[in-house]
Parts: C-alpha cells; structure tokens; sequence
C-alpha cells in the first residue's frame, strides 16, 4: 500500500524546506540532490515521486525563502512584536543574519543565480521583489507614490547588496562595518525625509 498523500505532502514540504535553506547556505549548484534525498532521508529515485525537474525544485526552495517580512508584519497585526522600517533594517543588517544565510533572506543569498534560472523561479523572484519593495514603501511614506517606491527600492537594494558584500569580504572589520554604515545611512535618511516632510 502507498503512502498516504498527507503523509506524500509532508515529505515534499520537508524536503522544500532543507533544500531552500541548503540553497542558500551553499548556493543553487553547490547543493545536489543526492544530497538534498540524503538529508531527507529518502532515495535519490524518490526525487521525481515529488518534482517534475531540479528547476521545479529551486522554484519551490527560492519561493518558501520568500516573505519573511510579510509574517513579521502580520504576525505584529495579530499581537506579535511591531514592525517599523528601523526594525527592518536592524533585523536584516546584522552579523547573525551575515552568519546563517540558510535561514536568511534568499535575495542576499541568491540574487546572481536566480538571475540564471529557469523562467518560473525569475517570475516567483519578481513578484516577491515587487511585494517588499511595497512593503518597505508603505512603512516611508512620501508627498506621493512614486517617492515613496523609489526611496523603497532604494532601501531594498541597500540592504540586499550591504548583506552580499559583508558575506563576501574575508576582513571582519570591514564586514561589520559595512553593516553599520548602512543600517546608519539609511535610517539617517529616512529621519531627514520626515523633519522635510513636517517642514
């Protein structure tokens, strides 16, 4: 008798969650999936009981790592702990989210190589940049829209470039500092944009 498809359901969303955080950890071509079945405790041939293609795989890994500051904010709806953007920065640019990228944000992670996968994954990648960057928008409000999102994606790209290169560099002096610089510069401006704004 086969397995039950609850039983098929949570072994696919287990073997989702390894992959995405292996995928982030060791990058989209550095972790197998003779590996990731390993880690599952499953058999390579299992594989394609669950997914069409690695391609099929990635896009469910990249897609789970997403959203993480859409749960804070609506866990903080619900009584959870307030979300401002000075948390958000504080949250993303700090050396314990620098030290675990299989549990951090997939962009910082991953942005080079989702820019080289297959349509789906670019697609799930674009919506969920599209998302934060109305997210970061709506928490630094402008005189209109469109300020409001290009100082949004301005913020966005800060933060995702800021965490990759304080990956990158081997110096921990510099890395650290490239953490607080941004985190500083950024909350910096959005304090200036306010008092301009009540002026």
């Amino acid at each position: 008798m086969g397995h039950s498809k609850a039983e098929k359901a949570r072994t696919h969303k287990r073997i989702v969650a390894i992959a995405s955080k292996r995928f982030r950890e060791k990058g989209l071509a550095g972790f197998g999936i003779a590996e990731l079945m390993k880690e599952a405790g499953l058999t390579v041939g299992g594989f394609y009981k669950h997914f069409e293609s690695r391609d099929n795989l990635v896009s469910e890994a990249v897609n789970s790592a997403f959203a993480g500051w859409k749960r804070r904010v609506e866990a903080a709806k619900s009584s959870g702990p307030p979300v401002s953007y000075e948390k958000l920065i504080d949250d993303y640019l700090n050396e314990a989210h620098r030290d675990n990228p299989g549990t951090g944000c997939a962009f910082s992670a991953l942005a080079p190589e989702i820019a080289r996968s297959d349509k789906r994954t670019r697609a799930l990648t674009s919506e969920q940049v599209r998302n934060d960057i109305q997210l970061i928008a709506a928490f630094r409000p402008g005189k209109d829209k469109r300020t409001a999102r290009s100082r949004a994606i301005l913020t966005f790209s800060a933060l995702v470039g800021a965490m990759a290169l304080a990956r990158a560099v081997s110096d921990e002096a510099l890395s650290r500092e490239i953490l607080k610089t941004v985190a500083e510069l950024l909350k910096n401006s959005a304090s200036e944009h306010q008092e301009v704004g009540r002026a």
